[in-house]
């Protein structure tokens, strides 16, 4: 079975009853839909969408079991395979040696962590926002290590290079995706 964005978001919603976490699933969720439309993947946009809202289903509740746990789970709930893969390849190399193979995938390992950190630098501008955010305020305080020293810079640059883009054109374009998403602020 593959969840619906709104089937996605339910579930979501019954493993994680803090508000961070269950904007970042809508966030990353809203951002996939974006690059799914962006990269010719049009028709599975709701798929894309979905494995994005459940990206970290199980993080709330089992931090230490993030990318295992989550399998488990949707295996239960008789989810598809190919959206466990999906959801438990962002843990690459981090949590699980389940290699992202597709390019959502690979969307996904580049920007889950990315979001975080453009969602961190809205905070610092005057404006509180994406909508007016280039790349180069980005890249300033991408940097600064200290800066949302929780986005691991080594995953981004990582996900940058399994899909063969300069690190400038992921922030550019996750930049756009989260200006498209009602989940950003």
């Amino acid at each position: 079975m593959i969840p619906t964005p709104e089937q996605a978001w339910e579930l979501l919603r019954e493993y994680n009853k803090g508000d961070f976490h269950r904007k970042h699933g809508r966030i990353v969720g809203d951002v996939l839909r974006w690059y799914a439309n962006e990269l010719g993947y049009g028709d599975e946009a709701d798929f894309w969408q979905a494995v994005g809202i459940l990206h970290d289903l199980d993080f709330e509740q089992w931090p230490e079991q993030h990318c295992t746990k989550e399998q488990e789970l949707l295996r239960e709930r008789g989810i598809d395979e190919r959206l466990i893969h999906a959801v438990a390849s962002h843990g690459y190399a981090l949590t699980v040696d389940i290699a992202p193979e597709h390019e959502m995938e690979k969307v996904l390992y580049a920007a889950d962590e990315l979001t975080g950190l453009i969602g961190a630098v809205a905070l610092m501008r005057p404006s509180k926002s994406v909508s007016d955010m280039e790349v180069k305020s980005v890249r300033k305080k991408y940097k600064d290590r200290k800066f949302a020293a929780g986005c691991s810079r080594k995953v981004i640059e990582r996900g940058a290079a399994m899909l063969s883009w300069e690190l400038n054109t992921l922030i550019e374009k996750t930049i756009l995706a989260m200006r498209a998403s009602d989940a950003v602020d």
